[in-house]
């Protein structure tokens, strides 16, 4: 069987804390490999390395750190198929959706690359007599990033990439799920010419999590999980004295008007709620149909093709939907399908009872739907994160932007309508941080920024984009004088002529 290594200065490093976890195929329910579970001796170890390197690496020059991640981008596009089937393996997603998955942080990358124009600071020249006035962005000194099962590619890639590119080393702390990528795409920059300790990989659970958190040496930590998790990294970080973004969970509406084509609503709820078999943070779970005929005539829709979706084992072709991470999260999920139906939910479809042939022990539900569901049922409130869409009824407009603005988690959410008037309303007002208008999912492109309001996200700072830049980067401003004439003593505050 497999066992994995940290990856510290460049190199695998065997585990020396004696305790393991087991990585799981979630398509046949084995277990694959074993990951370490690193102890504070070898957190303190990657951290160390990361130090050692900051000073070399963040003198290196703007245009010599934009070359070396222009490599990596092109050797992560060369290895974009090998990382999407660990992906599979390891996580569950379909082979076409974990490629995606591992497209989508390669664009990261590939904006990290324009480092140069993106990390430029500002210059006013002249602003008193001989005097000019400028700023710079400096990079902060080793920052970490700790990464959730559900994205084992794309996510690692926002952080790691953004970071090293302003200047920074890392210490990336992947899920111990799915641990192959990371370690593989820590491989790949030093591939790419990354010096080493640049970029380090430490394996753990919650005390490699809490070890990097109190670390004094670490100034800035990027996070995404669940939100009472978020939550706690923030709060933990910060009172250490750390910079933090930490992105939560989601419960993500999306709002049906009248008017809108159902045939392209429908189709885009399938993949929206049941791509990645749910686990996604920005997949729409709540569907809100303004009026009963839109609700009605979207379960007529909606039925045959959730009871038809095509799932099996991840690496299959032209299939809709894989197993889910581990028999754990399955159970978790199946448990809120039963709270829906204990609250009075009525399920239209009900996903408990697929088992796919000849992998009897894989990680497998079927896709889920409920009507009838209200604002009051817990089973709404909280984020289910599996392959289970919950419909709404609603009267006008108003009460579905209400909905989604008075959720508790505020990440995505989206609209579908002919109505422009009313689209650009839902975009100006809702209480939501990325709004999709007749786009099921709107995850922003690299050159935008990421990130949810409320308790979907803890910190001032989105994910990737010129926000990335501002998180992984300080200001220094430089007031400067070259004049031949003497410098008088002045007692009063300094005023510019």
């Amino acid at each position: 069987m497999k066992t994995y290594a940290h990856y510290i200065n460049a190199v695998p490093v065997k585990g020396t804390s004696g305790r393991f976890a087991d990585v799981f195929n979630p398509s046949t329910g084995e277990v694959s490999a074993q990951v370490p579970l690193a102890n504070v001796s070898e957190v303190e170890n990657a951290i160390a390395a990361a130090q050692k390197a900051f000073p070399a690496w963040s003198a290196t020059s703007v245009l010599s750190r934009s070359r070396i991640m222009t490599r990596f981008t092109a050797l992560l596009y060369k290895y974009q198929a090998e990382m999407a089937e660990m992906v599979s393996l390891e996580h569950g997603k379909i082979i076409e959706d974990a490629m995606g998955s591992v497209l989508r942080g390669i664009e990261v990358a590939e904006f990290s690359c324009g480092i140069t124009q993106l990390q430029k600071g500002e210059f006013s020249d002249n602003v008193a007599g001989g005097i000019d006035i400028y700023s710079m962005r400096k990079p902060l000194g080793v920052v970490v990033g700790i990464t959730p099962f559900n994205f084992p590619a794309m996510i690692p890639l926002w952080m790691a990439t953004m970071a090293i590119a302003t200047g920074n080393t890392v210490v990336l702390k992947p899920s111990e799920k799915d641990p192959a990528c990371p370690l593989r795409i820590a491989e790949i920059f030093s591939e790419a010419g990354g010096p080493k300790g640049v970029f380090n990989v430490i394996n753990g659970d919650k005390e490699a999590v809490d070890a990097l958190l109190h670390d004094s040496r670490v100034k800035a930590v990027s996070f995404v999980g669940s939100t009472p998790i978020a939550q706690y990294v923030y709060e933990t970080a910060t009172k250490n004295g750390k910079r933090c973004q930490a992105m939560g969970g989601a419960k993500n509406h999306m709002v049906i008007l009248p008017d809108a084509d159902l045939e392209s609503v429908a189709n885009a709820l399938m993949g929206a709620a049941f791509g990645s078999a749910g686990e996604r943070c920005m997949a729409i779970s709540v569907g809100l149909c303004v009026g009963d005929e839109v609700a009605d005539r979207l379960i007529e829709l909606l039925t045959p093709r959730i009871k038809a979706l095509k799932i099996g084992t991840s690496l299959e072709k032209n299939l809709e939907m894989g197993p889910l991470v581990t028999a754990e999260h399955r159970e978790k999920v199946m448990n809120y399908i039963q709270m829906g139906v204990d609250e009075g939910a009525d399920l239209i479809v009900d996903g408990r009872g697929f088992s796919l042939k000849g992998h009897e022990k894989g990680y497998f539900l079927g896709g889920s739907l409920f009507d009838h569901v209200t604002k009051d049922m817990s089973s709404y409130k909280e984020e289910i994160f599996g392959p289970v869409l919950q419909l709404m009824r609603v009267q006008n407009f108003e009460e579905a932007m209400a909905l989604a603005s008075d959720h508790q988690y505020g990440n995505g959410t989206s609209i579908f309508t002919a109505n422009g008037a009313a689209a650009r309303t839902y975009a100006d007002q809702v209480e939501v941080g990325m709004v999709g208008i007749n786009v099921p999912i709107p995850v922003p492109l690299a050159f935008h920024s990421f990130g949810g309001w409320k308790d979907s996200a803890f910190g001032d700072h989105n994910q990737f984009g010129m926000e990335a830049v501002r998180f992984y980067t300080k200001v220094k401003t430089v007031t400067s004088r070259w004049s031949k004439e003497t410098i008088e003593a002045d007692f009063s505050i300094p005023t510019l002529k």
